[in-house]
């Protein structure tokens, strides 16, 4: 018997704001979100005021707005990324401790990260590359990763050298075990977990291809 699926496909891969867009979309009204640094911070600039999301710097802001351009631009103002950012009606401010204490306890609905590897059953490493010489950037990836109900990782699926960035274990320093749950990539949409990697779309390439790319086995969304 042949299972039905409900994968989708388009015919380029994302850039970086297309799949911002995209991760914008998937996230339900009335979050509270953490943005990581890099790719993420692009998520900010597709949120509409009707899904009424909060969200959540590390450096101790609630009600976080869009990338601030121009005239907005306030050097004070500024996410974990050091990139100048606006504030929404009602925004709030407060010490760095009382930022990590949301995080750590459980206040955040998801948070967005980079990574430089995922496991198949959604460990996570995106603070160090263990290589000589390499600078780790530990800052709240480990809190962010322990306490977010979800995790949904941004990033390109290969590296510069054409390596897979979804793999069967992390060979990286691990920030978080099993806690990935989506993973956003210029070629496809994947979810992680205890049961593998599933493919929920693709972008510009079939599952046979990716498959080819992943040294991990890739199964495509059920229907229903």
């Amino acid at each position: 018997m042949t299972t039905a699926t409900s994968l989708q496909t388009s015919a380029t891969p994302l850039g970086r704001d297309d799949l911002a867009r995209l991760v914008a979309r998937d996230i339900a009204p009335g979050s509270f979100v953490n943005l990581g640094i890099g790719q993420p911070t692009l998520v900010s600039n597709y949120l509409t005021e009707d899904q009424n999301i909060t969200l959540h710097t590390e450096n101790g802001m609630l009600g976080m707005g869009p990338e601030a351009k121009g005239e907005d631009i306030d050097e004070d103002l500024i996410n974990a990324g050091k990139i100048p950012v606006t504030e929404l009606p009602g925004a709030s401010y407060f010490h760095h401790a009382d930022s990590f204490a949301i995080m750590r306890g459980g206040h955040l609905d998801i948070c967005v990260l980079g990574a430089f590897q995922v496991s198949a059953t959604g460990d996570l490493a995106n603070w160090h590359t263990g290589a000589p010489g390499a600078i780790p950037a530990v800052g709240g990836a480990m809190d962010l990763a322990t306490g977010a109900k979800d995790v949904f990782v941004m990033m390109t699926l290969l590296t510069r050298d054409g390596a897979s960035k979804i793999v069967e274990a992390c060979t990286y320093p691990v920030t978080g075990v099993n806690c990935v749950t989506r993973v956003y990539t210029d070629k496809a949409v994947f979810l992680t977990g205890p049961n593998g990697v599933t493919v929920r779309e693709t972008f510009g390439c079939t599952l046979e291809e990716l498959q080819e790319l992943i040294p991990v086995p890739l199964k495509a969304a059920s229907a229903g």
